[in-house]
């Protein structure tokens, strides 16, 4: 199965532009993938290394406003802003990361949280540049002369990223690195002991992690074309670290599904006329009462045991 697993994520994605009839379903599964991405990164740092994080949409929000500020404001080209909002956005992770990473559980968590907000409050307070709570207008991207357009372009983009990303991940779970950040995971001490540099192995993931939702932020606002600060709010940190949790933490393909899931589960239930917020709520309860380990590292389990 697990040789399996990338082929068939890659056919998925392949003939699934065959079956979508409009364009609203195109962006549904656009906001799918973008979100699979973040949570890819975010679940290195959560369910491999055992990190806490509560303000990755700060970094997501310093992605897409670098697209949108800098183009706008300063004449750079698209590909300059996203990288150079990468790069910002993974200094200001390791220059943050060695004082946070001292603390541990619900101070780490705190820590990372008080982060985030900083972050929010500096986007939606610097009018002259951001437009405020308002928000701001996006350039479009153009690679090599050509401007990525519309939903079935824009696509093509986002899947290649997501399957990039799976592969990229799972083939760093499998080297050293991995096994270092699972090491950490188990038992810092005992990790300590076979010579495992505790706080660089948290500073790179923490950095990695950071620049995956940065670059995802700078594409999302292109994509969409029109930026708020409500994308570097806490509320959409939650979002995220939830989708990891329904997943399954320590899960690269459980990354996708909690993504999937939680990006579909909304448009699902907006039958349910004023009663959504509640009937998301149980469910999610739901999944933590009879699926604590999230849904793909429980039904491997099962399964794997001929249940």
């Amino acid at each position: 199965m697990k040789r399996l697993a990338m082929p068939l994520l890659a056919l998925i994605l392949l003939l699934l532009p065959l079956v979508l009839p409009n364009m609203y379903y195109y962006d549904l599964v656009i906001r799918m993938t973008i979100n699979a991405v973040i949570v890819l990164g975010l679940n290195l740092l959560i369910g491999f290394a055992g990190q806490i994080s509560l303000g990755h949409a700060g970094f997501f929000g310093i992605g897409a406003y670098a697209s949108a500020v800098l183009p706008t404001h300063f004449g750079w080209h698209p590909v300059a802003a996203l990288l150079a909002g990468a790069v910002a956005t993974a200094l200001l992770a390791a220059l943050v990361a060695k004082p946070i990473f001292r603390l541990h559980g619900h101070y780490l968590a705190m820590a990372t949280l008080g982060l985030g907000i900083i972050i929010a409050i500096v986007i939606r307070n610097e009018t002259g540049y951001t437009g405020g709570p308002d928000g701001m207008a996006v350039p479009p991207l153009a690679i090599f002369g050509h401007e990525i357009s519309g939903e079935r372009e824009w696509y093509w983009v986002f899947a290649a990223n997501l399957l990039l990303s799976v592969w990229f991940c799972r083939n760093l779970m499998d080297s050293p690195f991995g096994r270092a950040l699972r090491a950490l995971h188990g038992s810092e001490v005992a990790a300590q002991v076979v010579g495992v540099d505790l706080a660089r192995y948290k500073m790179a993931i923490f950095v990695f992690s950071a620049f995956f939702a940065s670059i995802m932020g700078s594409l999302t606002a292109h994509y969409v074309g029109f930026i708020t600060p409500n994308v570097a709010d806490f509320f959409h940190s939650i979002e995220l670290v939830t989708m990891v949790v329904v997943g399954g933490m320590a899960s690269v393909f459980g990354s996708v599904v909690g993504a999937v899931l939680l990006t579909a589960l909304p448009q699902a239930l907006a039958a349910f006329d004023g009663w959504e917020t509640v009937a998301f709520g149980a469910i999610l309860m739901l999944f933590m009462i009879f699926l604590p380990r999230g849904l793909v590292p429980t039904l491997a389990a099962r399964f794997g045991r001929g249940e």
